[in-house]
């Protein structure tokens, strides 16, 4: 099969949407302790700050990267593509 015959399989799925999920980090929190949770509680992540985030497609991670602001919005910027086994 060469990259020709295998072009229309992979067109065919260029418009299926994704979720994509940036994830900062995990924590666990009882119910009594995301109850008691308000304005300016903090809630402390497993990273650390500086520390690269992950970028995930449907729950499954594709890569790693770094917070950057655009104009008055939050991005990302990829510095590690994961490979398919990661």
């Amino acid at each position: 099969m060469t990259a020709r015959d295998t072009t229309p399989a992979i067109d065919a799925l260029l418009h299926v949407p994704l979720r994509i999920t940036a994830r900062l980090g995990f924590c666990r929190m009882t119910i009594s302790e995301v109850l008691k949770l308000g304005n300016g509680s903090v809630v402390e992540l497993d990273r650390a700050a500086g520390e690269p985030i992950d970028l995930l497609a449907n729950e499954r991670c594709i890569a790693r990267g770094e917070i950057v602001a655009v104009d008055d919005r939050f991005a990302i910027r990829i510095v590690e593509l994961l490979g398919p086994h990661a």
